[in-house]
């Protein structure tokens, strides 16, 4: 049964990315998430005062400057993975966030500020936006973690990261601040980063452990910015619950996070906000594909819930051997790619 379900989400992904791929061939610079070559490429390229790199996450740019940091300071253990630095299975966090920027879900969706939209300041990441908060806990922390594991060396200043103007106390904003208050989350993503110093790690290893950790920051940030989601459309808000169900069945796989494979993988999300009034099965400017994948989502979730999480769990088991996630990963990447 859990196969199935997350079949019926699979079995649909993969007529949207053929076409998306030979687009992207074809213009190189779109593999990117957006202004990727205009972020922030070293640390001491942010702000420093008083002995303190300064990072504004609530800035687009900036936060994807955390990004462009981690995959450069990593670049090195993922040298047989692919040229380029495509082989790093870091990607996927930066892709992720791009998405999120160039379909607006970065924006401020009470409409009350000018924050994110074009017409006001398009860098400026909203507070308010569910998408956003829930993304802070898989940069900014994933970030910190990867301070205190040592991935930049030893650094002459300490980092510390701005607040937002609202909701202070559900973010936290140093090594030393994240590891009070957030302990086994930070020992998570230490333990991702520390793997790859290893001089031969296994690569579903890092991604076991890269995994555990993206799913443990979504574990804590869901509960905490549960009353965004009143911000949002109510299919926009069930799509974003339904896509953090899915990633708990995509991690089960050790799924790949390199560039080109999550590029082929996000080709199906859609490409623009939802809005109250849009019908999953029948949306004008969505592709068949797009759709059938939105409809997808909401059976698995629903499954999931009503089943209290069984779906989930005989999924698990199947892939807690190496063997079953060698299958899930291909079934996925077969279907994502023909």
């Amino acid at each position: 049964f859990g196969i199935h379900a997350l079949l019926i989400v699979t079995v649909t992904l993969s007529p949207a990315t053929t076409t998306a791929q030979s687009e992207k061939d074809a213009t190189r610079e779109d593999v990117y998430p957006p202004l990727w070559d205009l972020a922030p490429e070293n640390l001491l390229d942010f702000p420093v005062m008083n002995k303190k790199i300064i990072i504004n996450a609530w800035n687009y740019q900036e936060r994807l400057g955390v990004y462009k940091n981690l995959l450069k300071s990593s670049v090195k253990y993922f040298t047989t993975f692919g040229s380029q630095n495509f082989g790093n299975i870091l990607w996927g966090l930066p892709l992720q966030h791009g998405w999120q920027f160039h379909t607006g879900r970065l924006a401020d969706p009470s409409g009350l500020t000018s924050c994110g939209y074009e017409d006001g300041h398009l860098l400026c990441i909203s507070v308010r936006s569910w998408w956003a908060c829930m993304n802070y806990y898989l940069s900014v922390i994933p970030f910190l973690g990867a301070v205190e594991a040592g991935l930049f060396g030893q650094l002459q200043y300490e980092i510390e990261i701005l607040p937002p103007e609202e909701r202070r106390a559900d973010f936290c904003y140093s090594v030393a601040d994240c590891r009070s208050r957030f302990p086994k989350l930070m020992d998570e993503w230490k333990d991702y980063f520390e793997v790859n110093t290893f001089s031969s790690f296994k690569l579903d290893d890092a991604l076991g452990l890269m995994w555990r950790a993206h799913v443990t920051s979504i574990a804590y940030a869901l509960p905490k910015f549960q009353d965004s989601l009143k911000y949002l459309s109510d299919p926009e808000a069930n799509f974003g619950e339904d896509w953090a169900n899915a990633v708990d069945f995509i991690a089960a796989t050790h799924f790949s996070t390199d560039l080109q494979t999550i590029n082929n993988f996000q080709a199906f999300l859609p490409q623009r906000m939802l809005f109250e009034g849009d019908v999953l099965s029948s949306i004008s400017d969505f592709s068949p594909q797009q759709k059938r994948v939105l409809l997808s989502l909401r059976a698995l979730h629903k499954a999931n819930r009503l089943t209290g999480g069984l779906v989930l769990k005989l999924w698990r088991k199947a892939m807690s051997t190496e063997a079953g996630r060698k299958m899930g990963r291909k079934l996925i990447e077969d279907l994502t790619s023909s």
